[in-house]
């Protein structure tokens, strides 16, 4: 049985902008819960959404008014675009331009945690607001059965960025989105917890070589692999631009409350840790609390649990959280670019 949440603005002190109390109605990913999110969204209306990476905040991508919902409900900086979502390859064609590189990497990837930044076609019905202005336009066709049946029921792009307030850590399971979207938005889809955890690699296929933009969900490896030659990058999150090209890659992102710091061989005593594998760093007795990403040292392991994980952590009211080394290849160094993200100077 579905259920409505109806919880005051708890951020209306800190963000004045903030918009008014929702009835947030939970959805279950069934039949009848996907049919009542189709209705919301094809009015208008914001509804969270599972898909295999994380939660994502879907709207109407083709009606500005609906996608600046997203962008009221998230506190999300208004030149940062959105992934729009299709239901298939055939719905992205009808948004991008897709040279042979982006072709071989939907063949490849799709349905999957791959977005591909492309040209934009002249049949694209996505709304320029979505696209933050520009030329071109960040697709993505979702591999997850609930996200799937929504947009083959609503018949048209959404736009989905994570499902939290902007910045702060992503959600992969509808109790994360709930904690911290109910009365922002109309509705939570429920699917369950997330397979990936962790959001899409970004490629620019805008002509020559493909770059990466931002890793994620499909490691450098298996594009290079299918490509047949080296990624050009320019996914640095210490040289992110003030206007980003695609979603993802403002340098203060994935941010908790508390301070992060990398690569720490000591916890301090005010310190949450959040650890990788069997390392025991220095004063981890006395840390205020400790995730482990993966005991095993399993990437794939760690990028499922890195929100989740660090989440907790900052609920647990650290003055900050010591994050141990983590191997930077594979999915390794799209964990390592988020946490470079949620330490890096906030202003």
């Amino acid at each position: 049985m579905n259920s409505t949440l109806t919880t005051p603005n708890r951020f209306a002190t800190t963000e004045p902008s903030a918009p008014a109390t929702f009835t947030t109605e939970m959805l279950f990913g069934d039949d009848a819960g996907i049919a009542r999110a189709a209705t919301l969204v094809r009015a208008g209306a914001c509804v969270a959404l599972p898909t295999e990476t994380v939660y994502g905040l879907a709207a109407d991508a083709t009606d500005a008014r609906a996608v600046a919902g997203i962008y009221e409900a998230k506190g999300r900086p208004r030149f940062n675009p959105l992934i729009a979502h299709c239901a298939d390859f055939a719905g992205a064609v009808r948004e991008g331009v897709f040279d042979a590189h982006a072709r071989r990497l939907a063949e490849a990837f799709w349905p999957g945690p791959l977005t591909l930044v492309v040209p934009l076609a002249e049949t694209a019905r996505v709304s320029d607001l979505a696209r933050a202005g520009l030329p071109s336009i960040a697709l993505r066709v979702p591999d997850h059965p609930v996200a799937t049946a929504l947009l083959r029921a609503v018949d048209r792009p959404l736009a989905a960025p994570s499902a939290n307030p902007s910045g702060r850590i992503s959600p992969t399971e509808a109790a994360h989105v709930a904690h911290d979207m109910a009365g922002r938005i109309a509705a939570i889809l429920d699917g369950g917890e997330t397979r990936v955890g962790l959001e899409s690699t970004i490629i620019a296929c805008l002509g020559g070589a493909p770059r990466l933009l931002r890793p994620g969900g499909v490691s450098r490896e298996a594009l290079e692999a299918v490509l047949g030659f080296a990624l050009a990058d320019d996914s640095s999150a210490s040289g992110a631009p003030s206007a980003p090209v695609a979603p993802g890659m403002l340098t203060s992102h994935y941010a908790p409350r508390a301070r992060v710091r990398l690569n720490a061989e000591t916890i301090e005593p005010d310190e949450a840790a959040l650890l990788f594998g069997t390392v025991s760093p220095r004063g981890i007795d006395e840390a205020v609390a400790a995730r482990n990403l993966s005991e095993s040292g399993d990437l794939r392991e760690a990028a499922a649990n890195l929100f989740g994980a660090m989440r907790a952590l900052d609920e647990t009211g650290a003055a900050g959280i010591a994050v141990t080394p983590i191997p930077e290849h594979g999915l390794g160094a799209a964990i390592m670019d988020r946490l470079r993200r949620a330490a890096a100077d906030r202003g």
